[in-house]
């Protein structure tokens, strides 16, 4: 129902520089990211006393790995919105040709972009990870 709602706000802004197949994904799959990033950050604030219960003591695997998700979860967010709709696709597991179709760019672009997001994003996570450390 979201989606739907979003795709009738949004109807008016449509210009037809893409096809409407395109303009609909682009809008579902904003509308998803961002209703995966509220419930991921909802999840993330939620702990389950059994859970707690049955974890041992020194065990901060699991802890470290979710503080890890959270933070390029974040970094990815800060991105602008067609880097962060490029990267998001991609993590999704899509190829660079659906990419280029949905964004509106090359396949070549889109390859070229995701590596250079892919470089941004291990800068700025090695970046946080030795000021965390200090």
């Amino acid at each position: 129902p979201k989606i739907h709602i979003e795709l009738w706000r949004s109807l008016e802004r449509f210009d037809h520089r893409c096809g409407l197949s395109t303009w609909i994904y682009r809008i579902a799959n904003n509308v998803g990211a961002s209703h995966i990033m509220r419930s991921r950050r909802a999840a993330a604030r939620l702990v389950d006393l059994e859970a707690l219960d049955a974890e041992p003591a020194g065990s901060e695997a699991p802890a470290d790995c979710q503080y890890s998700a959270t933070k390029i979860l974040g970094l990815i967010h800060r991105l602008k919105p067609l880097d962060r709709q490029i990267i998001l696709l991609y993590l999704e597991g899509e190829a660079a040709g659906p990419i280029a179709e949905a964004t509106g760019l090359s396949a070549s672009n889109v390859a070229t972009k995701v590596h250079r997001i892919k470089k941004l994003l291990n800068r700025q996570y090695a970046a946080g990870e030795s000021h965390a450390r200090k």
